[in-house]
């Protein structure tokens, strides 16, 4: 038996070198088919079902709240805790071996000047105990480090890739002092390769103890905030202990652990939601993932796509197959007929096919490795820094081998099939052409060709789907004019201002960047459109009940936002210098979906609302003073919600830090070299970055323009291995029927006749394909409802263009081959067996 199966895989080999030109085509199509499969894979692999590189990471538990509808405060993301509640978690938990508390922040780590940004992450001090991760230098931080009041002493543990990037890797690394911020704080560990954290598509750079959070947020510092939720706090549970044990354990703990870390300063109304919080433990074995949430559905799809190419490839090969089964079957009516058993036969198709995919599947795993970092520098887009560990492992090299089988299959089984029902007889007495000719052996080459139809249809409208929700967001009137928008991030904490002094510091810092060169206008945020920050608040109008309070978009801005942005106050007017003052009364502006949602009518300007008290302020009373035109607020995709913008207060006010919203008659980079050496020339301490408004606002696409983007690709290869597909087998079809369509023109048919002939052969391939092709749009759309804007799943127009556009590519390959047939010279036609 394993001689047999050498020596069939010699032959294979042998056949395919003497037709190198039909195996390149197999190889090539099969690489790129099957690689794109498996960078998408991968891809998916790496973000969606990867577990942490730490020690027994089914063993870690998240502990989250199960509503946090009703929380109150700031929070740095979703389903995070305060260190209060941290705090007494550690202090209460039972059911745990240990726990451990992080938040990710990205740190400033220039003394002055141009920001140097780095990934910082805040652990507690057990976190690297917990998850088992050992250095590879000096140590890391233990329980005793992480105590109040440890400031800078504290140290810093740095990770592998930036011991690499920032030192060289210089082994003499530990101990020595790197410049932090303001601080000089020293090196004491170096964490392995393997080891990125705790958030799948982030890596960190530098890991400092909580207790070290004072130090960088001064009086703003969170370690007592009851209402600023920014921990994500795990557990590894206890031998013996199960997931259900500690999911029903920490709901009957969850009453005493909230009572305990109620803030003074919560608002009243929000009390009792707050103690009625719950504990829920969840699975963390996978960590966190801002990518596989926004991700995963859409890689699922586009991993869906890529395998209709590829099962498309199958297709053609199969045709391929086909022809080169029909040129070999005087051989194989030989070989039947010297004793040759029909098995042996197939066993030797199958070899002959195996290899082909084998030697595909493996150059479509190193074209995978190109295509999957493609995606990844996609992703990261606009300087976003994404961290994705695309090192093969047991899933993706078992994916390959799993397509290598299919494929394999696919396209074999057609000359397989073809093989098996061969008659030597037949074939030795009438030749090859004989042996297939005729319209009733074509029926699987019609199949697979209708299957290729039906697909590419789905395909391409799929495709239009994605590119028209694309065009629809990008040529959305979002309510403000995004080019020529810059914004300046600028921090002065090192110059350590009085309140007083904060404030005219930043009156004058405004007025500076007002008067630079090519500056139109400039204003200062609490929250930039379109960045995904969110304050809300519960408001109502004067004189209504409070009971029936709406919930509303806030916003904080400076005088001339409206006109920097280029949003229109339909009614009223914008803020002005008095409104800024604290002795001024309390004023508001209105968008126009406040208006409806509110029902205020015409009347609006003078009327006043009010905004529910939160931890930060009581419960306050503003007038209307404007209405502008509505304007997206955190994406663009988001229907138009109720905002109510109002001045920076007294408490923004005296912020060392602010968001500058700066427009330009010039172009982006010009303004930030000449906003750069501004800001250098009014105070050199100050620290300062800068974003193109424009680019934040296509970050905010990326997952559509990554279903564009790389989904139009799959659509036009499915569309030219379609027309290739249906000019073989009409070329094929022309070719097995020359002796008859040479009898009818004999007889006296015209040329039109013989063309029609053979394009309604085609166009009944074609329309069955897409008849079948629309169905399977229909139930694919259901699944790109999510991620469609501006259109139904089910897009006539999209079909409509896709249907058309096969249509005319499929008359234009089958016309040539017809236009050969209507051709043919009767004489010569007679001549051929």
């Amino acid at each position: 038996m394993v001689d047999a199966v050498f020596q069939d895989i010699r032959y294979a080999v042998r056949l395919l070198r003497r037709s190198p030109g039909f195996a390149g085509v197999a190889i090539l199509s099969l690489a790129l088919g099957a690689g794109a499969s498996t960078a998408i894979f991968q891809l998916f692999d790496a973000i969606r079902l990867r577990a942490l590189p730490v020690s027994a990471p089914e063993q870690l538990v998240e502990l989250r709240v199960d509503d946090m509808t009703h929380a109150r405060g700031t929070w740095m993301r979703e389903a995070s805790l305060t260190n209060p509640l941290w705090e007494q978690i550690r202090k209460d938990q039972q059911v745990f071996s240990g726990v451990f508390a992080w938040a990710d922040e990205s740190l400033d780590i220039s003394p002055t000047g141009q920001s140097q940004k780095v990934a910082g992450l805040w652990v507690s001090g057990d976190f690297f105990r917990v998850l088992g991760v050992q250095p590879i230098l000096g140590r890391v931080f233990k329980e005793s480090d992480d105590r109040r009041g440890c400031g800078q002493s504290a140290g810093v543990v740095i990770s592998y890739g930036f011991w690499q990037r920032q030192f060289g890797g210089d082994p003499a690394i530990v101990g020595r002092p790197m410049p932090v911020g303001k601080y000089q704080m020293a090196v004491i560990g170096v964490t392995p390769p393997a080891f990125f954290g705790m958030e799948v598509g982030r890596t960190f750079d530098i890991a400092m103890p909580i207790c070290a959070e004072p130090a960088w947020h001064g009086a703003n510092t969170r370690l007592d905030a009851g209402n600023f939720w920014w921990l994500t706090v795990m557990g590894r549970l206890k031998r013996g202990v199960s997931m259900g044990q500690a999911a029903a354990l920490l709901p009957v703990s969850s009453r005493g652990i909230f009572e305990a870390t109620l803030p003074a300063n919560y608002p009243a109304a929000s009390v009792k939601p707050y103690l009625a919080m719950k504990l829920v433990a969840l699975p963390a074995l996978g960590g966190l993932s801002h990518l596989r949430e926004q991700y995963s559905r859409p890689l699922a799809l586009l991993l869906a796509i890529a395998g209709l190419v590829l099962f498309i490839t199958c297709a053609n090969l199969a045709h391929l197959m086909l022809a080169r089964a029909n040129a070999r079957s005087r051989e194989m009516a030989v070989r039947l007929a010297i004793g040759a058993s029909r098995w042996r036969l197939a066993r030797q198709l199958i070899t002959e096919s195996m290899l082909l995919a084998i030697t595909g599947i493996a150059l479509g795993v190193l074209v995978a490795q190109m295509l999957s970092r493609f995606l990844v520098s996609f992703l990261a887009a606009g300087g976003t820094a994404i961290f994705v560990d695309l090192s093969l492992d047991y899933r993706t090299l078992g994916f390959a081998a799993a397509l290598s089988m299919v494929t394999c299959i696919v396209f074999a089984s057609a000359p397989v099939l073809r093989a098996s029902k061969t008659r030597p007889s037949t074939a030795l007495r009438s030749g090859n052409r004989s042996v297939t000719a005729g319209r009733d052996r074509s029926g699987l080459s019609r199949v697979l060709l209708a299957s290729q139809v039906a697909l590419s249809l789905t395909l391409l409208a799929g495709t239009l789907l994605f590119v028209r929700s694309l065009t629809n967001l990008q040529t959305l009137d979002a309510g403000f004019q995004r080019d020529g928008l810059v914004i300046a991030d600028v921090n002065f904490a090192d110059l350590r201002l009085a309140p007083d002094q904060a404030v005219a510091f930043r009156r004058k810092l405004l007025e500076h960047v007002r008067t630079t060169p090519s500056v139109e206008a400039a204003t200062e945020v609490l929250i930039v459109p379109l960045s995904g920050g969110n304050w809300n608040n519960r408001i109502w109008m004067d004189g209504s009940d409070p009971e029936q309070a709406q919930v509303a978009y806030r916003n904080m801005v400076g005088t001339d936002y409206f006109r920097t942005v280029r949003t229109t106050v339909i009614a009223g007017r914008e803020f002005n210098d008095q409104d800024l003052t604290p002795e001024s009364s309390k004023a508001a502006i209105v968008n126009e979906e406040f208006v409806r949602q509110f029902a205020l009518g015409p009347g609006v300007i003078g009327q006043h609302l009010w905004v529910e008290a939160t931890p930060f302020e009581p419960r306050t009373s503003y007038e209307i003073v404007g209405v502008t035109k509505n304007a997206k607020y955190r994406d663009l995709r988001e229907d138009f919600r109720p905002v109510v913008f109002v001045p920076l207060s007294r408490a923004a006010l005296v912020r060392p830090s602010g968001q500058f919203v700066i427009r330009t008659s010039a172009q982006t980079d010009v303004l930030i070299s000449s906003a750069r050496s501004s800001l250098a020339g009014l105070n050199p301490a100050m620290h300062y970055s800068f974003r193109v408004f424009d680019t934040l606002a296509q970050e905010s696409l990326l997952r559509e323009r990554l279903m564009a983007i790389v989904s139009w690709p799959f659509g036009v290869l499915a569309l030219i291995l379609t027309a290739l597909g249906l000019y073989g087998v009409i070329s094929y079809s022309v070719t097995q029927r020359t002796n008859e369509i040479g009898i009818r023109i004999a007889l006296g048919a015209e040329s039109r006749t013989v063309l029609a002939l053979i394009l309604r052969e085609a166009a009944s391939i074609v329309i069955v394909g897409l008849l079948a092709g629309a169905f399977l749009a229909a139930a694919a759309g259901r699944a790109t409802a999510t991620l469609l804007f501006g259109l139904a799943s089910y897009d006539p127009v999209s079909l409509g263009i896709a249907a058309v556009t096969l249509a005319l590519v499929a008359a234009g390959a089958s016309y040539l081959p017809a236009r050969r047939a209507a051709s043919v010279d009767p004489a010569t036609a007679l001549r051929q067996d």
